[in-house]
């Protein structure tokens, strides 16, 4: 067993004081750390997923490097890219730098990773944004924690294995022979019990009957059928925050068939919409 294999077994994550985590959730963490594979979590959003990635680092006393996935992202990004335009440029203006590549060499998260003195963790958030060949263009990468570097004719390895957590909003499938390299959690979106220790985390001082009056309406307004965006964790966390700084009374929040301040919890149009309607047929069947 390496040094990298032993430390990352001896290292547990136990949650920590600002995130809280299912005994489901950390056991997969562990498991991602103690197969040295990298950690597919997907859920809702706003169920803290990309959270999940900065408080496994401060717990662990890990360095956390980020990359964030957009529609346009490329694989080889995360590696390194080669920046031609600015070496033309240079050329153009006599720019003795323009005789060492290295200096037109942009390395990428998953470089930073490997070059790393100490072990990392590392966040690829949302990777179902990319393009379907994303994650099948990162295999390699991820299961040899190595890369070529065409341009230098130099080869990266990891000198430690990084903790690699991805987040996935599930929008789109994503390749099995990626899926095979993960170790998979689902996190399910949180019951009474667990949002109340949430919320305990961000408002400690937070009154019970203000809590309980509003996790009714939040439970409530999550079950009405047809709604096209359920409202999350962290919109019922804002909404809180507003609730307190209007000084809403709690008796209010049950008074009117739409919550007040609904604009922390729905979304667009078609729910507020329907919210209205369903208001509507209650009052006309009284």
């Amino acid at each position: 067993m390496t040094n990298s294999a032993a430390s990352s077994e001896s290292l547990r994550f136990e949650g920590s004081a600002r995130y809280v985590a299912t005994s489901a959730l950390k056991m997969a963490v562990n498991a991602a750390l103690t197969l040295q594979r990298p950690l597919l979590v997907k859920g809702e959003p706003g169920t803290g997923k990309t959270l999940l990635a900065e408080e496994v680092a401060k717990a662990l006393n890990r360095p956390l490097l980020q990359w964030h996935i957009k529609s346009t992202t490329k694989a080889q990004q995360g590696l390194y890219e080669y920046d031609a335009v600015s070496r033309l440029r240079d050329s153009q203006l006599g720019d003795a730098r323009v005789h060492d590549i290295h200096n037109y060499i942009v390395q990428g998260v998953l470089w930073q990773a490997f070059a790393s003195e100490e072990p990392c963790v590392v966040l690829i958030d949302e990777i179902d944004k990319a393009d379907i060949e994303f994650p099948n263009d990162l295999l390699r990468e991820l299961d040899r924690m190595e890369f070529h570097v065409y341009e230098t004719r130099q080869t990266i390895q990891a000198r430690h294995k990084p903790l690699i957590i991805i987040t996935s909003n599930n929008e789109k499938d994503l390749p099995d022979a990626f899926l095979r390299r993960c170790f998979f959690h689902y996190i399910e979106f949180p019951d009474r019990a667990t949002l109340s220790d949430i919320v305990a985390v961000h408002f400690p001082a937070l009154q019970e009957n203000i809590l309980s009056a509003a996790l009714d309406v939040f439970f409530r307004l999550r079950e009405v059928p047809g709604l096209k965006k359920r409202p999350s964790t962290s919109e019922f966390l804002d909404w809180l925050r507003l609730l307190l700084a209007e000084a809403t009374p709690p008796a209010s929040l049950t008074q009117s068939d739409i919550p007040p301040l609904a604009g922390a919890l729905l979304k667009n149009e078609q729910d507020l919409s329907l919210l209205k309607r369903l208001a509507a047929m209650t009052q006309r069947g009284r």
